[in-house]
This record gives structure tokens, sequence and C-alpha cells, in this order.
């Protein structure tokens, strides 16, 4: 297991658990004490790691996206085997995966993408795997899978990068969900029906059309806060949205909830935007309305 952050300490924590072999790596030391102290064997770099293993070797990155994939995959095309492994579980654009097949594939070493869906939740409750790549290679780890999944918890999407394609989508959807939630949320809070909020979305739950885990976490929020007073509305966008809706405008597929949901990420970061002020500069030249002036 080559990173060691919030999703790949407790996917390592959940695969010990099941009696595998487990060898880590992470630039943070501390982080691979942590996991030697709960069975892991610990690897200070990549090639320590690759000579920890066992031929045939396989090596799973859960590690940010873009240049730091690029460089371990260079890296690893260097230091590994004919019939080695790697599998990206990060979040990875599907197309850079077929990029790092053709590249170690060159070497003989086989690759695999696996959208990995669950979060912090994701050693209690088990993470949804979305798994593409050949399908000898799936047969291969699928008793990892399976001890990383709940039942019925993964799946095998076919030929190389189409796990991340259909996690990157179900990101994209979540976007929208994420959304609707929370306008709904914010028109109850305008209106003059004061209501419990942690309430009516434990309510919503029992049985409602609109019944989701994400709004069981809305109700773990509203619980410990229920004005939210402590987060501020800035909202960050985890790349796979903007993906979604690039995918959307390529295939010519009409997406607006997710690309509104998107947008609206965006709006999130900005106080007093251009975009503002220039509407209310068009309303007073046009009508003669007030402008609001900045201190």
């Amino acid at each position: 297991m080559v990173g060691l952050g919030r999703m790949g300490a407790n996917m390592a924590r959940r695969l010990l658990r099941d009696k595998h072999d487990i060898a880590a790596f992470d630039p943070n030391p501390a982080a691979v004490k942590e996991i030697q102290k709960e069975g892991a064997k610990g690897a200070g770099s990549l090639e320590e790691l690759v000579k920890t293993l066992k031929a045939p070797r396989v090596v799973w990155l859960m590690i940010p996206a873009g240049k730091p994939v690029d460089d371990a995959v260079a890296t690893l095309a260097r230091i590994l085997e004919k019939g080695d492994l790697v599998i990206d579980g990060g979040n990875s654009y599907y197309k850079d995966d077929i990029r790092h097949a053709e590249e170690l594939s060159k070497k003989g070493i086989q690759y695999m993408d696996a959208g990995v869906s669950g979060g912090i939740w994701g050693l209690q409750i088990g993470y949804c795997l979305m798994a593409g790549g050949d399908k000898k290679d799936f047969d291969r780890v699928e008793p990892l899978l399976k001890s990383l999944a709940p039942k019925e918890g993964y799946l095998y999407t076919g030929a190389v990068g189409s796990g991340h394609f259909v996690k990157m989508v179900h990101n994209g959807i979540e976007y929208g969900m994420m959304q609707a939630y929370a306008e709904g949320f914010e028109i109850i809070e305008a209106s003059p029906y004061k209501q419990d909020m942690a309430k009516l979305a434990h309510l919503w739950n029992q049985g409602s059309v609109v019944r989701s885990w994400l709004l069981e976490l809305a109700e773990g929020a509203f619980v410990a806060d229920a004005e939210l007073k402590d987060i501020k509305g800035f909202v960050e966008d985890s790349g796979e949205g903007r993906w979604t809706v690039h995918q959307a405008v390529d295939t010519g597929v009409a997406a607006p909830v997710i690309t509104l949901s998107l947008y609206n990420r965006f709006l999130s970061r900005q106080t007093n935007s251009f975009t503002n002020r220039v509407l209310a500069a068009l309303r007073h030249q046009f009508g003669g309305h007030a402008v609001v002036k900045s201190k």
C-alpha cells in the first residue's frame, strides 16, 4: 500500500484484519510507524517497498492524482518486474490510466484502476470498488477486493480506465445530490416554519423517497451544530466533478444539474465577486437602482 492518508491507512487496516500480508510506504515516516504497530511491514521508499514484496507483486497506490501518480508510476516502471501489478485506487482521470497502462506494459508490468468510494467510513462499513483492467488481473486480486468491500460492494467494470470513469460519474452525481440537499435545507431555514433540521433529516430517512446515507451525514452535522455556525461556506472540488462535466460536453450529453452544482462550488469561494459587481453596476446604469458601496 503506497499512501497512508485517510483512505490508504484504513484500507491497509481492513486488509490486515483479513490476514493479508501488507507492506506499506508513505512519505510521512510517522504514518508508516503507525501502520507497522498494527502488523504491516514498513518501508522508507518505493524501492524498499518493492524489495519487501515477493514476486509477483501487487502495488496499490492511494496517492493524489496527477503528478504524484505520474512520478510513482515512472519509478515503479523502473524497479518492478514482468508479471507485477500496479493498481491506482486514487481519484485519477481515466485517460491517465490508459497512458499509465501503456507505459507499464512496455516492461511487462500489469495495471489496473480502482475507483474507491467510502471515505472515512470505509474501515467500518467497507469500500465500494469499481475495478478496471484485464479480467485475469481482476481475478488475481479479487481476494483483496472482497476484504475491502461490503457484501456485493465491488464490480469488474471492464477495460483499463473504466473503473475511474464510472467513479468519476459517481462523484458527479454526488455533487448534484449534495447541492439539492443543501438548497432544500436553506429554503426551509429561510422560511417562517422553523424546523429542527436534525430531526427533519432523520425523519426523511424513514422510508421517504429522498432517504440516503448523505442525509444521515446531514443529520449528524446538524446534531453537532444546528446552525453550522463553525463552518464557512467555502466548498472545494476534487476535480472529478469537472471531469464529468468535460465528458458530458465531449459526448454531447446534457448534464445541467451536475454542471450547476460544480459552478456553485466555484461561487462558494468568492466574496464580492466581479460578476456580481458588474450586475449591480448594470442595474444602476439602466434603471437607476441603488448600489451598495464597498467599504
